[in-house]
């Protein structure tokens, strides 16, 4: 089955589909995708590399997950699937943080070009990587990805952390559950 990717117009209306793997090159069209920054019951994030098979940013360090919607698949239908798919993980509490999210990046005359939601996920469990989607994964301490320590990151990451730093949903995102209020 062919992946498709939804083509948009700068004001964010659907304009047609395109097959995904021949789409991404030194001209890559506008098109939906969103990120996700994944946070445990203890309070920590998953940071994420690329896989070093992959077309695009191979090896790159990023967010949690990121991927693309399918023609008539929400958001959140495919920030599930692509989360299960490359990382075996359920999502427990998803939370839209940077709706209007846009982006361009370039890398070895790669384009990506996209309006990218990015949402905050709660998961319970380890995650058991694809290895055709993900090189190895790690655990870490939100603040230490604010102030930078970690690998060289996805400019797309860079940029989405710096809107961020301090979002309430974060917060409510990377609090302990046994502390968090109940009904939150």
């Amino acid at each position: 089955m062919t992946e498709l990717i939804v083509l948009v117009d700068e004001a964010g209306v659907t304009v047609g589909t395109a097959p995904k793997a021949s789409s991404h090159h030194d001209r890559t069209p506008l098109h939906l995708a969103f990120s996700a920054y994944v946070f445990d019951a203890r309070g920590r994030f998953l940071l994420t590399q690329r896989a070093l098979s992959k077309q695009t940013w191979p090896g790159v360090w990023t967010n949690s997950c990121c991927g693309h919607p399918m023609p008539e698949e929400s958001n959140e239908q495919a920030l599930r699937r692509r989360l299960d798919f490359e990382l075996g993980l359920s999502a427990d509490e998803v939370i839209e943080l940077l709706p209007d999210f846009r982006y361009r990046a370039e890398l070895d005359g790669v384009v990506e070009n996209e309006i990218c939601p990015v949402f905050g996920v709660r998961v319970s469990g380890e995650p058991t990587l694809r290895p055709s989607e993900v090189e190895q994964s790690r655990w870490l301490d939100w603040d230490d990805v604010l102030s930078g320590r970690t690998p060289q990151l996805s400019p797309w990451c860079v940029l989405q952390l710096q809107a961020l730093a301090g979002h309430p949903g974060i917060e409510q995102l990377r609090s302990p559950e046994q502390s968090r209020p109940s009904g939150a």
